[in-house]
């Protein structure tokens, strides 16, 4: 992860709008509503590949960059980092397009961990690619 990267990381999996019921008393969008949408972006990605349900275990690293506004259309990008016997760790970008233009804004990257599990809740090895 770049926090000074002027393209987004990764496959695009999640693209949602900002609304004023996400916002903080200073009319920012809340860092918990952006941090949601990452984890789920995330487990998106990490269920595409091991091919299983997922459960997060851990946030390694997460920075705001910059404030998400009302009107925003964040944008959250996902690269599988690392593969290991039943953990995956996702790197996270999040971009916003202000006023819904072209131009985008980094504003938080992060490193998700997820486990796989098989039906019964039980770690389950992730298969080989």
């Amino acid at each position: 992860m770049q926090s000074d990267a002027t393209e987004p990381t990764g496959a695009l999996i999640i693209r949602t709008l900002a609304m004023p019921t996400d916002t903080n008393p200073a009319g920012d969008i809340f860092g918990g509503w952006v941090m949601s949408q990452m984890d789920i972006a995330g487990a998106i990605a990490a269920v595409e590949r091991v091919k299983g349900r997922v459960v997060t275990v851990a946030v390694e690293a997460m920075t705001f960059i910059a404030p998400v506004k009302v009107g925003d259309v964040l944008c959250v990008y996902a690269d599988i980092e690392r593969t290991g016997n039943t953990s995956i760790t996702v790197g996270l970008e999040a971009w916003v397009r202000r006023n819904r233009l072209d131009e985008r804004t980094k504003v938080t990257e992060a490193r998700f961990v997820y486990v796989s599990l098989d039906e019964t809740g039980k770690k389950r090895p992730i298969p080989p690619q």
